[in-house]
């Protein structure tokens, strides 16, 4: 991770009181294995949701069809209602989402690479970014994905 480690992120959250969610696209619950993979996470990790597909976007986190057939699943739309979703559907106080084009592949309007970021926290405007990662390989770009919402997540608890 480019900016505060993992356990840094474990500590701020314990300090602040902060739990956290996850709602994972194209990272298959990368993010949420960073946060486990320190012991004695599940006092700030409340849940990770995987909702690979549409359909579990809609049925686990409350992503609206409108939204998905409108805009897509990758979006900034639709990483806001995931974020939101999480928070939702969990007793956590902050939620990371990040929905993208891990590759290989894309289309000239969504290319390999596209990730969007979706950062809600209770009682704070829901924040939503893309980021263009290119088109380094599936691995990289997933990554990079987790590494970057886990910087959100980071900035967050500052």
């Amino acid at each position: 991770m480019a900016g505060v480690g993992v356990a840094e992120i474990l500590v701020r959250a314990r300090y602040w009181g902060i739990r956290i969610a996850t709602a994972e696209s194209c990272t298959g619950g990368m993010v949420a294995a960073a946060l486990t993979d320190i012991a004695g996470s599940s006092d700030v990790f409340e849940r990770g949701f995987v909702t690979y597909s549409n359909a579990a976007k809609i049925e686990l986190l409350g992503v609206r069809p409108e939204t998905l057939a409108a805009h897509g699943a990758v979006s900034e739309e639709v990483a806001r209602e995931m974020a939101e979703g999480a928070l939702a559907h969990s007793r956590a106080e902050l939620a990371v989402a990040i929905t993208g084009i891990a590759g290989p592949g894309g289309s000239e309007f969504k290319p390999e690479g596209r990730v969007c970021f979706g950062l809600a926290q209770r009682g704070r405007e829901t924040r939503v970014e893309t980021v263009e990662f290119g088109a380094p390989g599936r691995a990289k770009v997933r990554a990079a994905a987790t590494r970057h919402a886990l910087d959100l997540l980071a900035g967050a608890l500052e």
